[in-house]
């Protein structure tokens, strides 16, 4: 996933505001963190945009599974250190104060076994008293089966068309997004599949005390599809 799309990802994503949710992010993790360090971890980085802001409040660390998405985010941020790692299991030998999952990354587990074990990994490099923040991907009452989407970009130099339809098998929504990008190089199709699971409430919830972390969700979230704030207990 975004191994083709990486180099235009930014682009794409130019209307999100990232400045404003990594500030509600970080308003959030002040308000319920209780160890006294300042460290913080971003799960599924990116192109590290979110970590770009953050580095003004802590000393970050970001981690992806894409090696494409990582070289943008190297070249954003050639001073912080990004790891290449599955969310599931990843061990990076150290703790953190913060831990951060966003844009509906957690989606990518096709399993709630799968959410279990990385909401568990996320937990075990936290600090006591550490602050776990996790968008939610669309719950099943919230999928639009058949919904037709489209992004595009109009740049002097490049330009951008992405259509998807949704669909779905069980609880694992498929948007097979279609790109056509155009460069004074020339004009370029491709196709890139996008699997998320359609998890619960309930799912979420029971996924963070197996993990012995103590969650509460805002149903609003960064963008309307909630958010879940999960502390470490001290003791």
């Amino acid at each position: 996933m975004y191994s083709k799309q990486a180099h235009i990802y930014d682009a794409i994503y130019t209307h999100q505001d990232y400045a404003g949710q990594a500030r509600r992010v970080h308003q959030l993790i002040q308000a319920n963190k209780r160890s006294p360090g300042n460290r913080l971890l971003d799960v599924a980085c990116g192109t590290g945009l979110h970590l770009e802001r953050w580095q003004e409040d802590y000393e970050v660390a970001g981690l992806d599974l894409s090696d494409e998405m990582l070289t943008v985010a190297r070249e954003r941020l050639p001073n912080v250190p990004l790891f290449a790692a599955d969310m599931v299991d990843f061990d990076l030998g150290t703790r953190f104060d913060a831990i951060t999952c966003l844009f509906s990354s957690i989606g990518h587990l096709l399993s709630e076994d799968l959410l279990r074990q990385a909401i568990a990994t996320m937990a075990g490099h936290l600090e006591p008293g550490g602050v776990l923040v996790v968008e939610a991907w669309l719950t099943p009452d919230e999928w639009r089966e058949g919904y037709l989407n489209l992004d595009h970009v109009d740049l002097p130099n490049l330009k951008i068309a992405r259509m998807s339809l949704s669909r779905s098998e069980g609880h694992v929504s498929i948007l097979d997004m279609h790109h056509l990008v155009g460069t004074p190089e020339g004009v370029e199709y491709f196709v890139e599949p996008l699997h998320a699971s359609m998890f619960t409430v309930q799912q979420y919830i029971a996924s963070f005390q197996a993990a012995g972390l103590d969650a509460q969700r805002d149903p609003e979230g960064l963008r309307g599809r909630g958010l879940y704030v999960a502390v470490k207990p001290l003791a």
